[in-house]
């Protein structure tokens, strides 16, 4: 398992990051938040008073922020300049502008680059939105999870205060269509990744399946 790659993609709400850590603790393997890094360089482009409509401004100054994410599946903390984010960056200001600052081709240039460099040691469960097609495409073990919107929506509710499952459905339906329809490594199954629907299962339940799928191919 030490070489292992096992790529996990899908939409906001479909449950990657609980099934990535889970999956990673049973192999005993790292775990990397590839979305928490767009979330950190969304946060540090508002910190910095960065014009968001204006894709050329975030290109300027999309290499200067030191990104670090901790490949933890217990502890996935992640870093700006040596500031832990993990708890600003999913806020809802961040959670509102993160598609447009991850749409612009030099941001995903630069994360993708530092998302290679972490995974290259292997041993890895690597969740986001582009990793099966662009980030590792060489990956063993391709999974695409999914969930109907209503079930999406109602977990995400669950997971913040303030808000229902009415107002977090038009939320991740405007969040699919910017990442599905961005120009730059859109939001799409991979060839050779596997669909699974979460919809009526429950967490243990994928991860015992994700876990299967890894045997077969390993």
């Amino acid at each position: 398992m030490t070489g292992l790659v096992v790529a996990m993609d899908g939409p906001s709400g479909s449950g990657k990051s609980s099934v990535s850590r889970g999956v990673a603790r049973a192999l005993g393997l790292r775990y990397l938040d590839t979305g928490a890094m767009y979330r950190a360089m969304t946060w540090w482009m508002l910190r910095e008073g960065v014009d968001l409509a204006d894709p050329a401004a975030i290109a300027a100054r999309s290499g200067e922020p030191v990104i670090v994410a901790a490949t933890d599946p217990d502890a996935p903390a992640i870093h700006v300049d040596g500031v832990d984010v993990g708890g600003p960056i999913r806020e809802a200001e961040v959670t509102g502008a993160v598609s447009v600052v991850a749409a612009v081709p030099e941001v995903r240039a630069r994360l993708v680059a530092l998302q290679r460099e972490v995974v290259g040691a292997g041993g890895i469960v690597v969740e986001g939105r582009d990793i099966g097609s662009v980030v590792c495409p060489d990956a063993p073990v391709k999974i695409y999870l999914t969930a109907s919107a209503e079930a999406r929506a109602r977990r995400r509710s669950a997971e913040l205060a303030g808000t229902t499952v009415e107002a977090q459905q038009e939320a991740l339906a405007r969040r699919d269509t910017l990442d599905s329809t961005r120009k730059t490594d859109p939001l799409s199954m991979a060839d050779g990744a596997v669909e699974l629907d979460t919809t009526a299962f429950s967490l243990d339940e994928v991860i015992a399946e994700v876990l299967r799928l890894v045997k077969e191919r390993v």
